[in-house]
């Protein structure tokens, strides 16, 4: 396997200036992919190692590009996962002024994190998506749009300046980002860990969804992301995308897990990985029984019934 990394590109991306936090990413060959969809296949197809690719942020929720492709195709599993604060800047040609901006462009993750400085700024300006925001740079610099929204850092790449800097909706905006690789044995468990699969439902039924969620319920298990995708098989038909707090070491996301996997068409299981922010995942009892020591206590209660010792 070759000692490279994909990620969405071009040079200058957001995703970009994430991958280089990871200490690893010193020691490998970082290589630009013109999608999520080519970064992903790459891995699948032997050309990288892992890919690295946005997946959720803060203000609309999941990268739906992501999501669909982690959800479709040869499974990959999730082993890393970074947060990394999101602000904008527009960047222009030299000398552009606000007043000569009529086409914008940026990744269509960023409309949402920009629309109401859009509304009060340029509320004439008409917004066309780019694969990426550095991609959106590149195409101001060929003269194609008048502006980009992508981050400050990409303007001396591509030849441009920064109109306006700080630009964001929302206090505080993150991106999280993956590193995507082919699977294997999750990564060890931390204590400050996340889960990742996707749920597909026998069958359409009232409370179907209330028994998907209930296998972690009565476990304990906090959920940090739910998302529906449609399965392309006809409209409501719908799986579901869910980060739980816990790996699957824990006897509890194990248990929950296999009682999914009997109740599910399909389960497929995307990762056990550290969280970005290394909290660890608090238990909420909201029914007795849930605390690992409960767990671990009953289990050895089974084990000593199986052998005659209770």
């Amino acid at each position: 396997m070759p000692a490279s990394y994909a990620y969405l590109g071009p040079e200058g991306t957001f995703t970009e200036v994430a991958l280089r936090t990871l200490p690893e990413a010193a020691t490998r060959e970082l290589i630009p992919y013109v999608s999520v969809q080519s970064a992903l296949d790459a891995v699948r197809v032997g050309e990288a190692e892992a890919a690295f690719v946005p997946i959720e942020n803060s203000v609309e929720g999941g990268i739906t590009t992501t999501l669909d492709e982690l959800v479709a195709g040869t499974p990959l599993m999730i082993y890393r996962e970074v947060l990394l604060s999101i602000t904008f800047a527009l960047l222009v040609r030299p000398g552009t002024k606000l007043s000569d901006i009529k086409t914008v462009t940026a990744h269509p993750a960023a409309q949402p994190q920009v629309r109401n400085w859009l509304k009060t700024h340029l509320p004439d300006a008409v917004w066309e998506s780019a694969a990426s925001n550095a991609d959106g740079a590149r195409l101001v610099q060929e003269g194609r749009y008048d502006a980009a929204f992508a981050g400050e850092f990409a303007a001396a790449r591509y030849g441009l300046e920064a109109l306006e800097t700080g630009i964001h909706d929302a206090e505080n905006a993150q991106t999280r980002f993956v590193l995507v690789g082919r699977p294997a044995r999750p990564a060890a468990r931390t204590g400050a860990d996340k889960t990742s699969i996707v749920l597909w439902q026998r069958d359409d039924h009232p409370g179907g969804l209330r028994d998907l969620l209930g296998e972690f319920a009565t476990r304990g298990i906090n959920l940090m992301l739910l998302q529906s995708r449609p399965t392309g098989a006809g409209i409501g038909n719908y799986c579901f995308c869910i980060d739980a707090e816990g790996h699957i070491s824990d006897r509890r996301m194990a248990e929950a897990l296999m009682g999914l996997k009997r109740i599910c068409l399909q389960v497929r299981f995307l990762g056990s990985y550290p969280r970005a922010d290394m909290q660890p995942g608090e238990v909420r009892p909201l029914f007795p029984g849930t605390s690992d020591e409960e767990f671990m206590g009953a289990a050895d209660w089974v084990a000593r019934c199986q052998d005659g010792r209770f």
